[in-house]
């Protein structure tokens, strides 16, 4: 056990008595004497409230009517914490309510001075997702779907889930859960297909953890994966421009390996399904969206043609 993590087990341990020794730190978390006393010097000069009792039956009280000090925030962390929420209102995401509840507590503990110029700075910022007409920093009234947090509190249990859309069950285990185009879709491995599949959580109907009779390990798993990656038929070149045009969107799987040390040119390289209409006319509205600082060394001819048609329609 690390010394931090042994300390802060120490201080519960001790809150939940009015009274120990170090004879009993010793047991109870197999430390040497010398040890308990250091790791008692180190909760006192925390600011623990201790008070030692000398001879023979000698030990340790928490002093009456005392409590640790206060955490305390700077001005710039408390503006921090509150950005973090502002920027983050009306994105759909878990434990809204709670968000919610810390929020009203933290400003509970402020000053007023604190307060106005969280409310100035509420006033002032507008991210994506703001309501400008009502933008109450406590209004986080745009819950995600209720599967979601249904959905992580199993994650925390088994990546290995049985999912349910409609009446239709799927065995899958779990490699990414992301938020994308306003929607928090799942990435996973079909246990029984031995695919990857994506499900938006909104569909869900279910969800809970599986118990498989022979399971498949994550390794194993992940090296199926890879066997059934397909060959790169895209490869682009992107400046400066198309690089800032990426980080403002980019398909999930997509992504550049940087050729300069500025970060200044980069290349792309992936699969394009050209047999999935979806994918295939996804992939061409955005190598249009990356503008014209590109190079193409490789691609597909239907994302070609397609190109080729949506150019001559702008032009038409």
């Amino acid at each position: 056990m690390k010394k931090v993590e042994r300390i802060n087990i120490i201080m519960r341990y001790i809150n939940n008595r009015a009274y120990f020794t170090i004879s009993e730190i010793m047991r109870e978390f197999n430390i040497s004497r010398s040890t308990a006393i250091r790791d008692i010097r180190e909760i006192q000069s925390i600011g623990m409230p201790l008070v030692a009792e000398v001879g023979r039956d000698g030990g340790y009280f928490v002093m009456h009517n005392s409590v640790l000090p206060d955490v305390r925030f700077t001005n710039n962390e408390v503006k921090a914490l509150f950005i973090a929420f502002m920027a983050t209102r009306n994105q759909q995401l878990p434990y809204l309510k709670s968000r919610q509840s810390l929020a009203e507590k933290l400003l509970g503990l402020l000053s007023e001075n604190q307060q106005e110029e969280l409310v100035l700075l509420n006033q002032i910022l507008l991210f994506e997702g703001t309501n400008p007409h009502n933008p109450d920093l406590l209004d986080l009234s745009d819950l995600p779907h209720p599967m979601l947090e249904t959905l992580i509190q199993t994650l925390l249990v088994d990546a290995y889930l049985q999912i349910t859309i409609n009446d239709e069950s799927y065995l899958i285990y779990l490699l990414h859960l992301y938020r994308e185009k306003g929607a928090w879709l799942i990435e996973g491995f079909d246990l029984q297909e031995e695919k990857k599949k994506i499900i938006p959580v909104d569909h869900l109907t279910d969800v809970k953890t599986y118990t498989p009779k022979k399971r498949t390990s994550k390794k194993k798993i992940l090296e199926k994966l890879r066997k059934q990656e397909a060959a790169i038929n895209l490869v682009i070149e992107l400046g400066p421009k198309a690089i800032a045009q990426f980080k403002k969107y980019h398909p999930l799987k997509v992504s550049i390996s940087y050729t300069n040390p500025y970060q200044t040119t980069a290349i792309l390289k992936t699969f394009i399904n050209v047999n999935q209409l979806e994918e295939l006319n996804e992939i061409t509205n955005w190598l249009l969206f990356l503008g014209e600082d590109i190079k193409v060394r490789e691609i597909p001819e239907e994302v070609l043609k397609g190109l080729r048609e949506r150019l001559q329609n702008y032009f038409a």
